[in-house]
């Protein structure tokens, strides 16, 4: 290609996706590296809560069984980078916009999942259990799916410079705050519960002000530079990966409530992580505007959750609660039926508080 030899311009080309200006904007010194921070902390608060989220012994059953952690493989590693990669070709993005939504392809999964499982009646500890399998498996799996699938661009200056070495870096330093979260849950329950719900809430709060600073930064007319090929696989690859991933559970015939956690684990994916591998470890003059592609992944990943548990409130929500109870807790409502409907034990010579309370006692006669 004649103009692979040099640097995209950010933005520069049709599918580029970014307003003028942009790779200066981002390069801008006091606001790159205020941005920097916030995504390094939002990653570590967000690797945190995940680490607080998983108990061993969750962890030593599904070692035994590892189905959660083969579904991860299977959603996050084999069906949304393929999507991804598919997805790229149809819509003939150039190596910017490829790279961003390969990227995003590849990531492991996201928070976002666990809260959507539990609304929507899913098995919990199936979702911590993929999300923080996938991320580890992300190590490995993630570096080798953005080399494999970066091949189609191979000839041009971004792809030639992928940064794995620094991908895998990042994707190492998420172990150190893991581990703390799953020490702090094993020593401290309470304060992890708390910390899970303080890294759920961080994830939206952070979205939001990434979304709104990175748009201060990139100028108002950003949105409108972004092309419509880049808003159709924002919305269409959550949108797949929900649909994959039930299909994964019903072939493991699994039944609903985990095909519906299995199905959100596979469509949501790490955006923290993949907006601080964008914005940590590519310049900024190569990137461009697709810095935003993460953050329009999050935002639509999040509305298509919404309308799924929205219908599964409306529609669904009796029957697989009903399964869930037959299933899960039969159990022990045998044993509290059991406590509640206890016979008495009537051999010879036992006198119930009832009964005692029924005979007349009469004063001892002594003999005389």
């Amino acid at each position: 290609m004649a103009g692979s030899e040099q640097p995209p311009a950010a933005g520069g080309g049709p599918d580029g996706g970014a307003a003028p200006g942009a790779a200066e904007a981002l390069g801008d010194r006091p606001l790159s590296q205020g941005l920097s921070v916030l995504v390094g902390l939002a990653l570590c608060v967000t690797m945190l809560g995940l680490g607080c989220a998983v108990e061993l012994g969750q962890l030593g059953r599904q070692l035994r069984r590892p189905v959660g952690v083969l579904l991860a493989l299977l959603g996050q590693f084999v069906a949304m980078p393929l999507v991804a990669f598919l997805l790229a070709l149809i819509f003939a993005l150039d190596e910017v916009a490829a790279v961003a939504v390969l990227l995003c392809g590849c990531c492991p999964g996201g928070n976002l999942s666990n809260l959507m499982s539990v609304l929507v009646d899913g098995d919990m500890t199936l979702s911590i259990i993929m999300t923080a399998s996938s991320t580890l498996l992300a190590l490995l799996l993630m570096p080798l799916c953005l080399w494999l699938y970066s091949r189609p661009w191979i000839h041009t200056a971004l792809v030639r410079l992928l940064p794995l070495g620094a991908v895998s870096l990042t994707l190492g330093s998420t172990l150190l705050p893991i581990g703390l979260g799953v020490l702090i849950r094993y020593r401290y329950p309470r304060a992890a519960d708390f910390l899970v719900k303080v890294s759920l809430w961080s994830l939206l709060v952070t979205l939001v002000i990434l979304f709104i600073l990175t748009g201060t930064m990139l100028g108002p007319d950003l949105l409108a530079h972004i092309p419509a090929s880049v808003y159709a696989i924002a919305v269409l690859m959550p949108l797949t990966g929900y649909a994959l991933g039930y299909g994964l559970a019903t072939l493991f015939r699994m039944p609903p409530h985990c095909r519906r956690t299995v199905s959100l684990e596979t469509g949501c994916q790490n955006v923290q992580l993949c907006t601080a591998i964008l914005k940590l470890t590519f310049p900024p003059q190569l990137v461009g505007g697709m810095y935003m592609f993460p953050l329009l992944y999050a935002l639509f990943q999040a509305a298509e959750a919404g309308l799924f548990v929205l219908a599964y409130k409306v529609y669904g929500r009796d029957g697989p609660k009903q399964e869930m109870l037959g299933e899960e807790e039969d159990t022990d409502i045998s044993y509290r039926k059991l406590k509640e409907e206890e016979v008495p034990d009537t051999s010879y010579g036992t006198v119930t508080t009832e009964e005692l309370g029924a005979v007349p006692t009469e004063p001892a006669q002594t003999a005389l």
